[in-house]
């Protein structure tokens, strides 16, 4: 939505928009109860989803968070959880672009140097089946897109 508002800024510098340039406006005004709802939704649950993914994990690779003889439980809690928060924004503004520039570009590289790739790919596609139990068919179409671009982008090269 922020995005899509800059970018008609821009454009229609000294005119007027469009009604064409103005329907993100119209499908924004539609879908907003439906993101405001997940959004919550999403609030509500976190610490129950970061659970959920956390077991599963654990299930299909119970030695997922040891590197090193180290035990990076906590620091996947953390990065996972502000992922999640970040995607929840994202839901709820409608900016997937926005998302993707500002934390899952920056992010990717860090997942990168660390080699955190596979971690991420296997957090993502379980925390996408974890969602189904927190959110509407209607609140999951519009909330798996931002979960899959956070699964092959940071999880990318596995």
């Amino acid at each position: 939505m922020l995005t899509n508002v800059q970018a008609l800024v821009q454009t229609t510098d000294g005119r007027y928009a469009s009604d064409q340039e103005l329907m993100f406006f119209q499908q924004y005004l539609g879908s907003v109860g439906t993101r405001l709802r997940a959004y919550q939704k999403i609030q509500g649950a976190e610490q129950q989803i970061i659970s959920q993914v956390m077991t599963r994990l654990k299930v299909q690779r119970p030695d997922i968070f040891l590197v090193g003889g180290q035990d990076l439980a906590a620091k996947w809690q953390r990065d996972t959880v502000r992922v999640l928060r970040y995607s929840a924004t994202a839901l709820l503004l409608d900016d997937l672009e926005r998302f993707r520039d500002t934390l899952l570009l920056w992010f990717q590289t860090i997942m990168r140097a660390f080699g955190a790739q596979e971690s991420c790919d296997l957090t993502y596609a379980a925390m996408q089946e974890v969602m189904a139990q927190h959110l509407s068919g209607e609140e999951l179409i519009l909330f798996l897109p931002i979960l899959e671009l956070s699964r092959t982008t940071l999880g990318g090269a596995v």
